[in-house]
This record gives structure tokens, sequence and C-alpha cells, in this order.
């Protein structure tokens, strides 16, 4: 029997990372969950193993070069190899353009945008060596489609995810290794239910109405199109952004 492939997500602790987490452990992977939420990460490695997954944690902020350098070579060296990378840390916090100081920028930019290249930089050369492994990135509609009101740096960050994955992609496609992106909609997660920076409840019962098919997505709609995307497949698939919104895209608003 051939071992096991692995794979690391980072922002792994809760929603679509925590779900992608259990659908690639369903799958057979190894998983490696990251995130700087210590407890939540470890409760999800926990719980992956309680049901018969092989999942462990380590504690990564996608801010530190040196942590994540770290995380990923140890990763490295304990399975031999880094089959699947899931890009899917960030924030969202809602800043009106007149209270958009250069620090709240940056920190956003930091980690929705600059974290992945971070990890994509310490994971792709062994990845190029053994001439196989698949990246998905996470992105957004309102980095794709949309505009957000209010959330002028999250937009540029995740627009900014495209073209890191487009970039990627064709630089590593001649080793064999594959870049994507999936674009979620509305997806029921802390981050959309927060009052104070998304949606909340009220809004989010609101919005599924306005979705094509009827209903607002749930992480594990989006951890089965990133499953597919790392997979064999999808092995002719690169420099693609799927879009995962239930037709809201395509909807008149």
């Amino acid at each position: 029997m051939s071992p096991a492939q692995t794979m690391l997500v980072t922002g792994g602790a809760i929603g679509i990372g925590r779900a992608t987490a259990f659908v690639f452990a369903r799958a057979g992977y190894q998983v490696v969950v990251t995130d700087v939420l210590e407890t939540e990460g470890r409760a999800t490695a926990a719980a992956i193993v309680a049901e018969g997954g092989i999942a462990s944690f380590a504690a990564m902020d996608v801010r530190s070069s040196e942590r994540v350098d770290e995380v990923v070579a140890a990763v490295i060296a304990e399975h031999g190899a880094l089959d699947a990378l899931v890009l899917n840390a960030g924030i969202a916090h809602k800043v009106p353009l007149a209270q958009l100081s250069d620090e709240r920028w940056d920190h956003t930019l930091d980690i929705d945008l600059k974290g992945m290249f971070r990890v994509a930089r310490a994971a792709l050369p062994a990845m190029r060596a053994r001439r196989a492994g698949s990246v998905v990135c996470l992105t957004s509609l309102m980095g794709l489609a949309w505009g957000w009101n209010e959330h002028v740096h999250y937009s540029a960050a995740k627009a900014g995810v495209i073209g890191l994955m487009r970039g990627l992609a064709a630089e590593v496609a001649a080793d064999g290794v594959r870049v994507n992106a999936v674009s979620p909609g509305y997806v029921r997660t802390a981050q959309l239910l927060s009052e104070e920076h998304s949606l909340g409840p009220a809004g989010v019962e609101q919005a599924a109405g306005r979705v094509p098919l009827g209903r607002v997505g749930e992480p594990e709609d989006i951890a089965d199109v990133i499953l597919f995307l790392a997979s064999a497949q999808a092995r002719y698939v690169t420099g693609q952004v799927i879009v995962a919104d239930g037709g809201l895209a395509i909807s008149p608003q």
C-alpha cells in the first residue's frame, strides 16, 4: 500500500479551513492543521484523529517568514513530501476608508496576501523538485467580481490572491505543480456571522434569498471543491479560479 499523501492547510482551526481538514482526512490524506488559534486548531486535529483520520497541529502565524519556513520544513522532513497545500488563512475587518490607516491596510495584506506568498515560497521548492503537488488559494467574490463597502483593503488583498495564484501557476507548471484558487460566495462561517465586520445572522438570512440555489453555502461546500482541485481529477487544471457561490455572481442583485 502506498503511503498516504500529506496536506497542509493554513487557517485550519475554524470555518472553511476546518472543513477542508476534515474533507482531506476522510479522503485519506495525512492532515497538518496550522493556525494562530492554538486551542481550536488542536481540537480540530484531535477530532479528525477521533474519527479515524491522521492529523496533527502546528501553531503558525503566516506573518512570520521564520515560523512558516520552520513548519513547512518540519512537515516535509516528517512526511517525506507535501502533496497538497491549501492557503486559507485570512481576516476581514470592516474599516471605512477615512479610518483606513497604513497600519490597518498593511495588517490585512500581510495576512491575506503576503501570508499566502510566504507559505507558497516555503513549500514550492520541494514540490518542484518532486515534480508533483497542488496548491489551492482561497480568494473571494469580493476580489473577483464585486467590491465591498468599507472593506477596500480586503477586496484589494483578495484580488491580489488571484494575481499571485496565476503568477505562481505560470512559474511552476513546467515542474508538474498546479496552482489554482477557489472563490466562495456567502459561506456560513464565524466571519460572515460577525455583526461587526460582516453581515451578521440577520443579514445572512437575507443574503440566502439572493442566492439562486436558495441557500448560503456551508464550509463543506467549499472544502469539496478544494479537494477536487488538489486531486488527480483536476490534473489538467492550473491557473484557474473556481467560483463556488450558488450562482450569486451571475444573478442580478
